[in-house]
């Protein structure tokens, strides 16, 4: 049965007018990608024991909404996020819906092999963090070895003949061990992770800006995304948001305002970092909250906000916990009763 079209906001984008050079709402983009994170990063931070048949569940209710993108699952060691040990049997269960993407993650060689024989989408992305103390703490590597490993990923990208990707910067505002982030430090790593796609003759898709753990404030992201702006302004800068301490809909306001047109965001507001020190805070940024926010300022999203708030209490049901979510239990706002 065809999705019913959830109706948009009558506003338009406003790109342009008074105000623009003092930074104003000139850069609005008309329309904005979601990437919804729940059924991985949102089950990656929950304990295991999840059913697999609970996770595809989840999945299969998002792609009724009019989400474009569904990361679904990490390929990673089940030992280290047990949470994931059941990737192959997600990947062959899911009934997939025409027009949404299927995608999925890995952090080294093995991961993307693994995810390249699974019938998922694969990104060709590069990834690396801003923090060297995050990095050798929970991925027991030097930037150095980062990289190395970085380039081998790449090459076999290109055996599988996957062309141009993501790049990924984890902890791009800052981190619970280094605090924040120098925005000089933050392009010097995302220029080693650039130059890996570069050498490859095959420059990044986007630059995903991700605030790994919630330390960013708007100002930050503000700082941040011009900085990158103005040292690559042929790649697309997306972010990568959580609101572990109440900010995240506001820093995803402030990347709006620049114009960035690429968000990942969690139903529900499911997920965060399971190495973040943390793991009763809140976690991603509630998709249907992102999805709100560009509606009521006429950005299109496709999505269908009321469909989206009921499987947000699916995701609750399945996790058998509250979620940070609000919009959900409050519900959409009659403007016109």
């Amino acid at each position: 049965m065809p999705r019913k079209a959830w109706p948009p906001s009558q506003r338009s984008a406003r790109r342009s007018g008074p105000g623009a050079e003092e930074g104003g709402m000139s850069e609005l983009p008309s329309k904005v990608h979601i990437v919804e994170e729940g059924a991985r990063e949102g089950f990656q931070s929950e304990p295991a024991g999840i059913p697999t048949s609970e996770k595809i569940r989840l999945i299969e209710a998002l792609a009724e909404t009019g989400v474009p993108e569904i990361d679904c699952a990490s390929f990673v060691n089940p030992k280290v996020v047990p949470q994931m040990a059941d990737v192959a049997q997600i990947a062959e269960g899911i009934r997939k819906r025409e027009g949404v993407t299927y995608g999925c993650m890995w952090l080294n060689a093995k991961g993307f092999l693994q995810a390249a024989e699974s019938g998922l989408s694969l990104p060709a992305l590069t990834s690396g963090s801003a923090s060297d103390t995050f990095l050798a703490r929970n991925n027991n590597a030097t930037p150095e070895k980062q990289l190395e490993g970085q380039r081998k990923l790449r090459a076999l990208y290109t055996e599988h003949g996957l062309g141009r990707g993501p790049v990924y910067l984890f902890t791009a505002f800052g981190c619970n061990y280094e605090g924040d982030i120098p925005v000089a430090k933050a392009l010097e790593r995302a220029a080693d992770l650039v130059g890996v796609c570069e050498e490859a003759g095959q420059p990044p898709s986007c630059i995903y800006l991700c605030d790994t753990i919630g330390a960013a404030d708007p100002l930050q992201v503000r700082a941040l995304v011009e900085a990158v702006r103005t040292r690559w302004p042929d790649y697309p800068v997306a972010l990568h948001l959580h609101d572990t301490r109440g900010l995240g809909i506001a820093n995803a306001m402030a990347g709006l305002e620049l114009g960035v047109a690429r968000f990942d965001a969690s139903v529900g507001g499911l997920g965060g970092c399971p190495f973040a020190g943390n793991r009763s805070a809140a976690g991603n940024i509630a998709t249907e909250e992102l999805a709100l926010l560009c509606d009521r300022m006429g950005i299109e999203t496709g999505i269908d906000i009321p469909a989206l708030l009921g499987v947000a209490q699916i995701a609750e049901e399945i996790v058998n916990h509250p979620l940070p979510g609000k919009l959900f239990r409050a519900g959409v706002f009659n403007r016109n009763p």
